[in-house]
């Protein structure tokens, strides 16, 4: 956290063009714009719109989110579970596209899910999908899809656990206004308390040098007499 006792209270700010679950909704996003783009019809089907848009929201509500941490903890944990819905909107999505045309979802232990899921984990940048999407059919890319969507969910479930932890120990803005303000005021009473000490020992000091002056005055007086 970037806050202390000079009233710092401000997080620090999330580069969130660096994490993982963004630049895979990004992909994600992407890849959608193109798979509707490929296999749905571009008047009079009310899904293409939807895909998009929720693809959309998914990586837009991360960016909001994360811009909103730096000030609000709640907002950021709030829209990124809003982006978390989009998403999971979008899988049902691709997921009733392949139920409607008859194509397969493919099983998690099958060997081409776990090449496939293989390969999401460690490609979070559209760059590393679209040089495959034009050998992909439909059924191909609506299972990557379905693969991206569930790992970023994951990730993102991981992310905002942390988030709600460190909640619950540091709190909002308010508890760390109060956290900075009570932590300088301590700081500006123990400084208050030094300058007390070192007043007091000052004057003690001058009593004393004050009282040895006025003994050398009347021992110099004694030897003149």
């Amino acid at each position: 956290m970037e806050y202390d006792t000079q009233g710092k209270v401000l997080k620090k700010a999330v580069v969130w063009q660096n994490l993982f679950f963004y630049r895979k909704s990004d992909a994600l996003y992407q890849l959608t714009v193109e798979f509707c783009h490929r296999f749905l019809p571009p008047h009079g089907d009310r899904t293409v719109d939807q895909m998009v848009q929720a693809a959309r929201s998914g990586k837009q509500n991360i960016v909001e989110g994360s811009e909103d941490g730096q000030t609000s903890s709640e907002m950021e944990i709030k829209l990124l579970n809003v982006a978390r819905g989009s998403l999971q909107e979008l899988r049902s999505d691709y997921q009733d596209y392949l139920n409607t045309h008859h194509l397969s979802t493919w099983p998690a232990s099958s060997e081409r899910q776990l090449r496939l899921r293989d390969f999401c984990h460690s490609h979070n940048d559209y760059a590393d999908y679209e040089p495959l999407l034009n050998r992909m059919n439909d059924e191909e890319m609506a299972n990557m899809a379905l693969t991206l969507c569930h790992q970023t969910d994951k990730m993102m479930c991981a992310y905002i656990a942390k988030l709600e932890e460190r909640f619950v120990k540091e709190g909002g803005i308010k508890e760390r206004m109060y956290a900075a303000r009570t932590g300088y005021r301590a700081q500006q009473d123990a400084h208050m308390r030094a300058l007390e000490a070192e007043n007091a020992a000052l004057k003690k000091r001058i009593a004393e040098l004050e009282e040895e002056l006025r003994k050398n005055r009347r021992s110099l007086g004694d030897r003149k007499a």
